[in-house]
């Protein structure tokens, strides 16, 4: 009796071992996994600002009422969602998250589907966030240490023709964290989109600084994920491009986004709106 007991917690012993090493081997899988699967009501981090403040006019009529779509956070996933915003009859700038499962594969099939591709770049935010931490600019690093990992990101999206930022709200605040993502930028010929997740970033004024072709962000269309709101955000997004001649919009890679997508931009382009990659407005 002794010796079987002693068998039997040794056995019991043994699988709690192979489980514990099953977890921890497929942890990083799992991360992704929920990334891919979780709730839509993830908060994206932004601060949405007045939308006419400080934005480029366009005098000349012939280039009023363009519309520049972005769709941000590609890479998580390869489905019926992604691939939608592929067939989307109008040029959109897809941003591709580097370090996932999807992302060199989404962003080749997007160049083959006709569409732009930027990194999505990760950037330290002011409020606790985790993913693509071996990717994520932040303040403390050396300056080699952010040009490495820019770089790294940038050889694995070779497709990208520039970037904006993921998250980031604390990162586009400081000026050296800035500075050197502007070094690399300028140096390989790529833009910058500051997605303007603080009121406080640097990153716009820094890229001027050294010649960067930039852009910012106008409105973000799917903060509140409900296809009322979408459509909302939308119609301030067309408000921009008639008052100011250019907008720029950011969405993400949700159903709903995309449902709103669908339906609206045949009648904008009827209304004579021209929509146009964000390579073809930065300056």
């Amino acid at each position: 009796m002794t010796n079987s007991l002693i068998k039997y917690k040794r056995i019991i012993w043994a699988l709690s071992i192979a489980v514990v090493i099953l977890i921890l081997s497929n942890y990083s899988a799992l991360r992704k996994l929920d990334l891919i699967i979780r709730t839509p009501f993830d908060k994206i981090e932004e601060i949405e600002e007045p939308v006419f403040q400080d934005s480029v006019v366009i005098d000349d009529k012939k280039n009023a009422n363009i519309i520049v779509l972005v769709i941000d956070d590609f890479g998580y996933r390869n489905d019926s969602i992604s691939d939608g915003f592929l067939d989307l009859r109008v040029p959109i700038t897809c941003a591709v998250l580097p370090g996932h499962n999807q992302s060199s594969r989404f962003a080749k099939k997007a160049i083959n589907a006709g569409k732009e591709v930027i990194v999505h770049m990760p950037m330290q935010s002011a409020i606790t966030s985790s993913g693509e931490d071996e990717f994520k600019l932040k303040i403390g690093m050396t300056s080699e240490e952010i040009e490495w990992r820019l770089n790294e990101a940038l050889n694995e999206i070779p497709e990208a023709v520039g970037i904006n930022n993921h998250q980031g709200s604390k990162a586009t605040t400081d000026g050296k964290v800035m500075a050197v993502v502007a070094s690399v930028l300028k140096n390989k010929n790529k833009f910058f989109l500051d997605s303007r997740t603080s009121s406080k970033t640097v990153g716009e004024n820094t890229m001027r600084s050294v010649g960067v072709p930039t852009a910012r962000r106008h409105i973000f269309l799917d903060n509140d994920l409900s296809i009322e709101n979408i459509s909302k955000q939308l119609n301030k997004l067309v408000t921009v491009a008639e008052k100011k001649g250019l907008a720029i919009g950011i969405g993400h890679v949700k159903g709903n986004t995309l449902k709103v997508l669908e339906e609206e931009i045949p009648a904008l382009v009827e209304q004579g709106f021209e929509f146009k990659f964000l390579s073809q407005v930065v300056d």
